[in-house]
């Protein structure tokens, strides 16, 4: 009876700490706090020197689910990158995930070195610990806060953060073996075992990928059954992939990238589910990694473990970001943004986990201050993400609510869903009638009643509209039902009172109208830096850029930048130049001595 009691009582307690995530999340959301830095928290005051008094210290328990989590919350990011901006920065990101970390460890561990009795090898070990990002708390942060990065800037931050795991673990497992002496004989094998644990990593992640693609679309899988047959088949390309000695947070990540550019069924439920599934993976391993730490202990070395931290965060990142990015075109600021967006997350108390499980002299150390750095970075970081989004001039905040969307997929065909939305009183759709020729109206949903759109006639106030689009155009859809209010200034030459902001990119802007961009270079291009480059000036309010079949005007400026831009479809130059106008007033006065002889 005694067991029996002992197994509710940990099913009560499981259960409390999900609610309390579950609420405590709804105060992240409110107050912009980091989610990370809120489970760690739960995790430690239900610690056994906390309120809770809960006894744990099975680090075995917490890789497990750590390793878990990792690679779904990997998988996930893998599915919501699209190929176009994967392979758009690709370069500058694989730098950042390779030597970004390594520089990034080397100049940590000369900080480690200076403040605790550490040989270089350890110090390198603490540093790889705390050498990757943490994707999940940036992006996290960025909602919260109702900010939009800019593409480029967005897109490297987000494929660097997955990609960069596995170079961070293979580093420290490399540095695990130096210490315990278990077999790496030089460098050079090192680099043949990460050339290894990639290429094998990227072929179970690609065939796994393509493999559950197929499955997906020729079987005939139960409703409800398409999503977790996808999480668990991130978990089997995981596990296999460690299993044949690769690296198997690739593997993950490149499995998610596959599947999430390929036309599947179910697509939408599976978004879905993986939302969930990662959240609450993610919130049993930062409470488990909590419950490991112990406040009285993290006292100790207080001081130095801070000393890291400012070192990590203002000269570390940084020098690894500049030096990555040199062969690159981002500017100043941009560089010194993504340099403050290198939070530290679960990874590196993951990753601190590992020398505890093999029982390595000063592994405390090393996870006590990995705790440390990571807590210091999600505090000071995470809490000032926004803030440094607009001094760096790199985001600027969403003046609209997304509005309300809904997916429905369509048995037996891949092509299109139904996507649902309120009509708003200020939405673009309501008031000209604006959508994509790619989206078609199926139905409405009037006072109750299910309408034809030849019932219905023309749309109205507090409308549902359903219409088929492609799945993956279904998220463009949104700005033609958000509700805006209309400009103080209107303009007669746009086209009604349709905006968007100036980081709305050329591609966002060519789904809808059928531009082609001359590279994806120049699809990922924001239209604030369109305007100048086309100009060669620093814009105004009124100056106008034409891309057939549009033309974009500068509906308002600010700082040398354009941040409103309005869409014409009318005439192909609506301000001719100046020498247009002078000749064809020459022109007219010719034609007026003609008629007059």
């Amino acid at each position: 009876m005694d067991f029996l009691d002992t197994v509710s009582l940990t099913i009560l307690l499981g259960a409390l700490l999900v609610l309390a995530g579950i609420i405590s999340s709804l105060a992240a959301m409110r107050f912009g706090a980091p989610l990370l830095l809120v489970f760690l928290l739960i995790g430690m005051l239900a610690g056994e020197s906390g309120p809770g008094g809960i006894r744990f210290d099975d680090v075995r328990l917490a890789y497990a689910v750590g390793s878990v989590a990792l690679a779904l919350i990997l998988f996930d990011g893998g599915l919501r990158t699209r190929m176009q901006t994967f392979r758009s920065v690709l370069a500058p990101s694989a730098l950042l995930a390779t030597v970004g970390v390594l520089v990034t460890a080397a100049v940590t561990a000369a900080a480690a070195r200076l403040f605790f009795d550490l040989t270089w090898t350890e110090a390198l070990l603490l540093g790889a610990v705390v050498g990757s990002t943490d994707a999940a708390a940036v992006f996290f942060l960025m909602h919260a806060r109702g900010l939009k990065l800019r593409p480029r800037v967005g897109a490297t931050l987000e494929v660097e953060s997955g990609t960069n795991d596995p170079f961070a673990v293979f580093l420290t497992v490399v540095l695990i073996q130096l210490l315990l002496a278990r077999g790496v004989q030089s460098w050079d094998v090192v680099a043949l075992t990460l050339v290894e644990e990639a290429a094998i990593g990227a072929a179970i992640g690609y065939l796994g990928g393509h493999g559950a693609v197929l499955v997906l679309n020729r079987l005939a899988l139960p409703q409800g059954l398409h999503a977790p047959f996808v999480a668990a088949t991130a978990l089997v390309v995981f596990a296999l992939a460690d299993i044949l000695h690769g690296s198997g947070f690739l593997s993950a990540y490149l499995a998610g990238l596959v599947i999430g550019n390929r036309a599947i069924r179910a697509h939408n439920t599976v978004i879905v589910f993986l939302d969930v599934a990662t959240w609450l993976a993610q919130l049993a391993m930062f409470v488990l990694l909590g419950l490991l730490a112990w406040p009285d202990r993290l006292l100790q070395n207080l001081m130095p473990a801070l000393a890291v931290a400012v070192a990590l965060m203002v000269i570390a990142r940084p020098a690894a970001v500049f030096l990555c990015l040199a062969p690159f075109r981002f500017s100043v600021r941009e560089k010194l943004f993504i340099s403050w967006v290198g939070l530290r997350g679960a990874v590196g108390i993951f990753l601190a986990s590992f020398p505890l499980l093999v029982d390595l002299p000063k592994a405390q150390l090393f996870f006590d201050v990995a705790f440390v750095v990571v807590f210091v970075s999600l505090l000071v970081q995470g809490w000032s993400l926004a803030a440094a989004a607009r001094l760096f001039h790199v985001a600027l905040p969403r003046v609209d609510a997304a509005p309300q969307r809904i997916e429905l997929d369509l048995p037996g065909q891949l092509e299109q869903e139904l996507v649902g939305y309120p009509v708003a009183s200020n939405s673009p759709y309501l008031r000209r009638g604006l959508l994509p020729s790619w989206a078609k109206p199926m139905l409405f949903v009037r006072e109750q009643r299910v309408m034809s759109p030849t019932e219905a006639e023309r749309p109205r106030e507090g409308d549902y509209v359903y219409l088929l689009a492609p799945p993956e155009k279904a998220q463009v859809l949104d700005r033609f039902f958000v509700d805006m209010p209309p400009p103080a200034t209107p303009d007669p030459r746009l086209l009604g009172d349709f905006f968007v902001g100036g980081e709305a990119t050329l591609g966002a802007i060519g789904e809808i109208y059928g531009i082609i961009a001359s590279s994806d270079e120049e699809a990922a291009t924001p239209l604030t830096e369109l305007f100048a480059a086309r100009l060669g000036r620093p814009p105004r309010t009124g100056d106008v850029v034409v891309i057939a079949p549009i033309a974009l005007i500068a509906h308002a400026v600010a700082d040398g930048r354009v941040t409103t831009v309005g869409l014409q479809l009318a005439a192909p130059d609506p301000q001719p130049r100046p020498a247009a106008r002078r000749l064809r007033r020459a022109q007219r006065r010719l034609a007026a001595l003609v008629r007059r002889r």
